[in-house]
């Protein structure tokens, strides 16, 4: 299902300044889309007012062509899945049960699971890594784990587009690249996911397309070979960057430099080169 945002403005009660600032974007099926920026650069405003959570000030937020406020609640809630930065569980509840949640969207009211929503629900465990952690309660999860679970809910869901805010935090190398490798494999299948993150170099060797935010604003968009550069990059986040190609992936790379060898906005210096066309290998 294709996510757009139209101008949207985003504004926060006693704020001098708007969260977000005509920021224009579109995550389609089939793509895997990221959004990157410094820390209050505007990420979880956007997030928030592609979920329906924050109503724009300005501009429109579209869900298939349609206005998301056109949008039952409840079809919104079948159709677009999220995982959130942080989520706190206050009652007991097992991985799987919990996992099962995401089923909730798809029952009517006291309807209980049938066949289809089961076979859902061991296949998010399964793509997660969580099977053996099924019977667990989530309160005995480590931060990984618990993270990996709540990426389970939402893959459980079926849902058409995916947003997820920093969904690999607190996981390993192993899950990170697990859960990303399965993000990607989702979104090519045809599924639209939209990630959230500050990891510039996973960004550029998992993602289809980039969007990079500073202060509400939407500096560059585009492929990872168009986004990630070291004038760019430098100028967004006040540090000099270099940018290489990976051997392995042919990614854009990028290495922070010492302040000392920073020259100006435009600085290259390090042995830094001009990225290559992202070829999408893992």
């Amino acid at each position: 299902m294709k996510l757009e945002a139209e101008d949207v403005v985003v504004r926060y009660p006693g704020a001098e300044t708007p969260a977000l600032d005509g920021v224009s974007m579109r995550a389609e099926p089939g793509i895997l889309y990221a959004v990157l920026g410094p820390n209050g650069s505007g990420k979880s405003s956007l997030m928030r007012a592609l979920l329906g959570l924050l109503p724009p000030a300005h501009g429109r937020v579209l869900l298939e062509g349609r206005p998301l406020a056109q949008w039952p609640r409840r079809e919104v809630a079948r159709s677009v899945g999220a995982v959130a930065q942080s989520e706190t569980v206050s009652f007991p509840i097992s991985t799987r049960d919990y996992v099962a949640m995401g089923r909730y969207p798809h029952l009517g009211p006291l309807e209980s699971e049938g066949p289809a929503d089961r076979e859902a629900v061991l296949r998010a465990l399964e793509a997660c890594d969580l099977v053996a952690l099924a019977g667990r309660d989530v309160g005995t999860l480590s931060g990984g784990e618990f993270q990996r679970a709540r990426i389970a809910r939402a893959l459980a869901q079926e849902p058409g587009a995916l947003v997820l805010d920093e969904p690999t935090a607190s996981l390993d190398v192993g899950h990170e690249m697990t859960i990303l490798e399965l993000l990607r494999r989702s979104a090519h299948a045809g599924m639209t996911v939209l990630l959230i993150t500050h990891g510039l170099d996973m960004a550029a060797r998992f993602a289809d397309r980039m969007l990079l935010l500073s202060r509400g604003r939407a500096v560059a968009e585009g492929p990872p070979a168009e986004v990630v550069r070291p004038e760019i990059l430098r100028e967004v986040y006040g540090w000099p960057l270099a940018v290489h190609r990976d051997p392995v992936t042919g990614a854009p790379r990028v290495t922070p430099l010492p302040a000392a060898e920073a020259e100006g906005p435009g600085d290259r210096s390090a042995g830094a080169s001009e990225p290559a066309p992202h070829e999408g290998s893992a």
